[in-house]
């Protein structure tokens, strides 16, 4: 096969190129079908499954991808400016406490992109100036580097004068990920757009980035305060439907189906997850019984910003998954003793290192997961390595929450009755008629609260929620953003 020099092709190019890119385009489609050609004979019945639905999503995402979201260009103005003015008092809060605190004449200089500093001036100020104990990581070459990446930063927040710093820093790489989000190309019809990748993961889950176009970016990883910017177009209102603590039913319901143990699952039936493992993990607290009044002691300040009911929740998923305490204090802020504290009530009560033994023997047997909805997935890492165990256990749980929304989403959009705008991991949103919401809420609810048939004749249903407004954010401030379905008082769009 004759190989194409391509090096010299670009937009720029002579018009004595086109037939060699003809030729490129050419071989790019030639030499994938005979790839295909190759695998098909190799699916079996699971893969088979799994390749006809990522198969049958292509007309819901090539949809998606194309239609966008509307932008609200002055509320995405006024973000912007009140990021770099908080990126700036940040900036200038940052240098003061390097300077009087400190005591050392140095000036973090963030640009109006990017508040990050430069790697170099971030050793030079720990390392050099501030006499911390240097790290160091290998390349891929072997070579050792000085490093201020977010490990060494969790180190080097262990010191005393770099704790105020390494916070600082925190805060300016997050507003750097917002002031570089605001900043993505619009199109010209005013929307933005991103690219869903059906097989972007190993999970099922879909996969975002900016638009066949270049323009737009991620938008499955958008925070609430940034949501405000994407409006529904005129005559339309938003519907965001999101899965109900899916990861931690499907641990339930894997539980059952191994086992025929019905505590997890049971618990997360119940109506309040959360509040229950509080009961369980904190039983020094004065529980009444009642829901309701247990669920008000669960909101209880527990640590710093952390209530029982929200430690419980990130904590119990994070153990879930066989969570280390460590790490799970590096992530949480938590402290390790508080967390393994919280592990000893827990576990007991769940057994699930009964599920992470079985996990590990499927490992080290085959290598191969298979979800209850029929999703394979082999693993290649070594087998008696923690981190391919904490992936397998994992898989089940996310991809059976993936493999779910997508399809509600699917039978959403087959039925063409409304506009499907998104698909963030557990959740979708999509426009609707606003005079249709009364018959096109509960419709959809229906189709995305997927019922499976676990062993034992047992029923699971992982339940949805529904929220409406002509915003994407969920701001109780914000008269345009989404509510919860149905909504008490009627509202009218006061924006856009």
């Amino acid at each position: 096969m004759r190989i194409i020099q391509t090096q010299d092709l670009s937009a720029d190019a002579p018009l004595d190129y086109s037939d060699q890119l003809y030729v490129y385009n050419g071989l790019d489609c030639c030499i994938t079908y005979e790839i295909l050609e190759k695998l098909l004979p190799q699916l079996r019945h699971e893969t088979q499954a799994t390749y006809d639905f990522s198969r049958s999503l292509q007309g819901v995402i090539l949809e998606m991808n194309t239609r966008g979201l509307r932008i609200d260009e002055d509320r995405r103005q006024s973000l912007l400016r009140q990021y770099r003015i908080e990126t700036m008092q940040l900036a200038d809060q940052l240098n003061r406490i390097i300077r009087e605190g400190v005591g050392f004449e140095f000036e973090i200089t963030p640009n109006r992109k990017n508040p990050w500093p430069s790697d170099q001036q971030l050793c030079k100020l720990f390392y050099d100036y501030m006499g911390i104990p240097a790290i160091f990581k290998l390349t891929d070459e072997g070579e050792r580097r000085l490093t201020v990446d977010r490990k060494a930063l969790e180190k080097l927040e262990g010191y005393f004068y770099a704790e105020p710093i390494v916070r600082h820093l925190y805060v300016l790489r997050e507003h750097g990920k917002k002031l570089s989000f605001l900043s993505s190309a619009i199109d010209g019809d005013g929307r933005l757009r991103t690219n869903f990748n059906i097989a972007g993961t190993t999970t099922g889950r879909l996969a975002s980035s900016f638009s066949d176009f270049g323009t737009g970016t991620n938008l499955q990883n958008v925070e609430n305060r940034l949501r405000a910017i994407f409006i529904a177009d005129p005559g339309y209102k938003f519907c965001n439907i999101d899965l109900e603590q899916s990861d931690a039913r499907v641990c339930g319901a894997i539980h059952w189906n191994l086992f025929r143990d019905d505590r997890y699952l049971n618990l997360c039936e119940s109506g309040d997850l959360h509040t229950g493992v509080s009961r369980i993990a904190f039983r020094e607290l004065p529980w009444t019984g009642s829901q309701s009044s247990d669920r008000i002691i669960a909101n209880g300040r527990f640590y710093r910003e952390f209530s029982f009911r929200d430690a419980s929740k990130r904590l119990g998923h994070g153990t879930n998954y066989q969570g280390e305490p460590p790490k799970m204090s590096r992530e949480t802020h938590i402290p390790i003793g508080d967390i393994i504290r919280f592990q000893q009530a827990y576990l007991p009560q769940f057994g699930f290192e009964r599920w992470w033994e079985w996990v590990g023997d499927q490992i080290r047997s085959s290598g191969i997961i298979t979800t209850m909805l029929g999703r394979r997935r082999k693993f290649f890492g070594h087998p008696k390595d923690p981190d391919t165990i904490r992936a397998a256990i994992a898989y089940e749980p996310q991809s059976v929450t993936a493999d779910t929304i997508n399809r509600g989403m699917l039978s959403v959009w087959q039925a063409n009755r409304v506009q499907l705008l998104l698909q963030v991991h557990d959740s979708i949103l999509f426009q609707f008629r606003e005079d249709e919401e009364n018959d096109i809420v509960p419709w959809a609810l229906d189709l995305v609260q997927q019922r499976i048939a676990l062993k034992g004749g047992r029923e699971f249903t992982i339940p949805a929620e529904a929220k409406c407004g002509w915003n994407w954010s969920d701001d109780k401030d914000d008269p345009d953003a989404l509510r919860k379905w149905p909504e008490t008082v009627r509202r009218v769009r006061a924006r856009g």
